[in-house]
């Protein structure tokens, strides 16, 4: 296997070849010595300061490339056997923290739900978690990018009618698993709004009694993700994760 050696704002990054998609791993400059980290499921350079401030706490950070923002059954496929894989190939921890930003963050409960073993625990920022929101724009969401939805996964509008694999259906399995979340949104948010999509999950983790921080920014649009100051996410990683 081929790896390539570049730089990551300072950290070592390698990238090489995982079941025919492009894999990155960054490292710390002063690892723990369990080895843990973070899992970022999408858009792996955008808004990365969570990401280097886990480095700067030793922690690790992955991303593998999906075939489609929007989430195929395969790329969670990919992304658990590409866990195991840093896990059996580098020593990585046996379970990561995952970060979803976006899609990235409908991506993460995919991976939570469906494997519970391989996640300790989530931060989401702006999920999409209603696709009949996002991207299919009933209701208050953004329908710009349903015609690329529907090129990426075959679903058509009459389809997601009646779908039963949103996100959104998946938060049992996330109950089930008592899987802890972070979760951050804007209240301002005209792609993916938090009242159709983020909520759900909040409400749902309520009624259940289950550990869910959420932070609603005042008058934030669905950019920029993050917080200005990320020492609550930090606190939570590090608390569920350790």
């Amino acid at each position: 296997m081929q790896y390539i050696e570049k730089d990551f704002y300072g950290f070592k990054q390698i990238e090489f070849e995982f079941e025919g998609k492009k894999a990155v791993l960054v490292y710390p400059k002063n690892p723990r010595s369990d080895k843990k980290w973070c899992f970022k499921t999408e858009y792996f350079g955008a808004f990365p300061e969570f990401q280097i401030e886990m480095l700067n706490r030793g922690y690790f950070v992955a991303h593998i490339q999906n075939e489609t923002r929007w989430c195929l059954e395969s790329d969670t496929v990919r992304q658990a056997n590409f866990a195991k894989f840093l896990s059996n190939e580098f020593g990585l921890a046996e379970k990561f923290f995952a970060i979803g930003m976006s899609c990235g963050g409908m991506q993460a409960i995919y991976l939570a739900a469906k494997y519970p073993e391989l996640v300790a625990a989530i931060y989401i920022d702006a999920p999409v978690v209603n696709l009949l929101s996002c991207p299919a724009g009933i209701g208050n969401g953004s329908k710009n990018a349903f015609d690329e939805f529907n090129k990426a996964t075959g679903l058509t509008l009459s389809d997601l009618i009646n779908y039963r694999k949103h996100p959104q259906d998946y938060i049992p399995n996330l109950i089930q698993n008592k899987t802890p979340v972070f979760m951050v949104a804007g209240d301002s948010d005209k792609i993916v709004p938090y009242n159709e999509n983020g909520k759900h999950l909040e409400e749902a983790y309520k009624q259940n009694n289950l550990e869910i921080s959420v932070v609603i920014k005042k008058g934030c649009d669905h950019h920029p993700h993050s917080l200005e100051d990320n020492t609550p996410i930090i606190e939570f990683a590090e608390k569920y994760y350790g």
